[in-house]
């Protein structure tokens, strides 16, 4: 490798975890890390959670930031979006025009909120949740009274209505399916979470989707698909998110819901990898399956494996799915990929939670879901998720047993 050094377009969680480990496996040339944002690399997940029902704005849950970027020798280039990608001669060209020069490139742009496809004079007042910015926003205009409705009954939408309903808002949650999270999660544990909110106070309406949003005097005006209308003093969709893919695309890059990489996180170009929320992959769990991850834990391996990738390392990325969220005082965990088709098997902890197990055709475990208080469910779901990464075949009747300790299957 020679001098250009290492350019890393994206400074979130993948970005500023493959910067940091480049240093830390030896890497001893120039690494560049770009981001739009003028901030230093921050946390995502706490945005939906602790920063909404925060009584003052709480700062940013910062990843590195600039002293300990400049100590490890890395150049942060923020508030600068990368505009142009000249693949012949290895340059990246920035907004205002400066050039960098690259041996090896990582595309780490993440996503984009996606757009809800709704019409109405108060549409473009709906809010979204991707940034801090966006966070603080929100947070100023959750207040005891204030009419909240949220759009999406995934993971964004619930936190951000737990958070509502913790500060005191009236809160309605629409979600256009029958039911609440259908990626991933079974039905038994989507209605636990239904369950909690309706506890808390929050009105849940199922099969509602969104048809127009109208500026009535100083409320919004939501109009349903049925007709029905509600009233909000603020509006916030959470209905997933596109990858940022326009970067790719723009030099020749090849993209497939995402952009497009393989095992090792390499693109169609061998200079180029990607990694995180905007890249998919072929995981060898699964058969190499292409799958695109959002999630926290996948960003930050994904960012560490493409540095190795980037430094000469042959390894495939294979780690197991990880996604986590909290529902009021429960913890929600789901490892693996679920299908359709699994069948779901349950595992009763009482007080400690209840643990779902998803088995293949094969009877082989594709994902563990569970939910329970945090503190209580933590070992138990680690056991279970071990038992995943290891696709094991557990007895479903055993699964279903909770005297049968997990680790019986581990060390087999």
């Amino acid at each position: 490798m020679n001098a250009q050094g290492m350019v890393i377009v994206g400074a979130g969680e993948a970005g500023a975890r493959a910067a940091l480990t480049l240093r830390s496996l030896g890497w001893t040339g120039a690494i560049t890390l770009v981001g739009d944002e003028s901030r230093p690399p921050y946390e995502r997940p706490p945005l939906s959670k602790r920063h909404l029902v925060a009584e003052e704005e709480l700062p940013p849950s910062v990843i590195a930031d600039d002293r300990t970027l400049r100590d490890s020798g890395i150049e942060r280039i923020g508030g600068e979006a990368a505009v142009r990608i000249d693949r012949e001669n290895h340059l990246v060209e920035l907004a205002g025009g400066r050039k960098l020069p690259y041996e090896r490139l990582l595309l780490a742009t993440g996503a984009r909120p996606r757009p809800l496809p709704a019409e109405g004079t108060g549409a473009g007042e709906l809010l979204y949740l991707r940034r801090f910015e966006d966070a603080e926003r929100l947070r100023g205009r959750l207040r005891p009274g204030v009419r909240a409705v949220i759009i999406g009954g995934g993971f964004i939408g619930l936190e951000t209505a737990a958070s509502a309903a913790a500060r005191g808002c009236a809160v309605t949650l629409l979600e256009a399916a029958p039911r609440l999270l259908t990626r991933g999660v079974p039905q038994a544990l989507a209605e636990r979470v239904e369950r909690l909110h309706r506890q808390a106070g929050v009105e849940v309406r199922l099969g509602a989707a969104v048809a127009a949003i109208d500026r009535a005097g100083d409320a919004l005006a939501i109009r349903l698909a049925d007709g029905t209308e509600l009233a909000a003093d603020v509006a916030l969709a959470g209905i997933g998110a596109v990858p940022e893919t326009a970067l790719a695309a723009s030099c020749g890059l090849e993209l497939d819901n995402g952009v497009k990489a393989d095992a090792r996180l390499a693109t169609s170009d061998p200079y180029i990898y990607a990694a995180g929320d905007c890249c998919s992959f072929p995981h060898p769990l699964y058969g190499g399956r292409r799958v695109r991850l959002e999630a926290w834990r996948n960003a930050k391996d994904q960012g560490a494996h493409a540095a190795a990738a980037m430094l000469g390392s042959d390894e495939p990325y294979a780690a197991l799915p990880w996604f986590w969220s909290d529902q009021y005082d429960q913890t929600l965990l789901v490892a693996g990929l679920a299908e359709p088709s699994d069948t779901v098997v349950l595992r009763d902890l009482g007080e400690a939670g209840r643990l779902y197990f998803h088995l293949g055709a094969d009877g082989r475990l594709s994902a563990v879901s569970g939910m329970g208080p945090s503190e209580a469910i933590a070992k138990p779901f680690r056991q279970a998720e071990l038992l995943a990464e290891k696709r094991a075949a557990p007895p479903a009747e055993q699964l279903a047993d909770p005297l049968i300790k997990l680790k019986t299957w581990l060390s087999e």
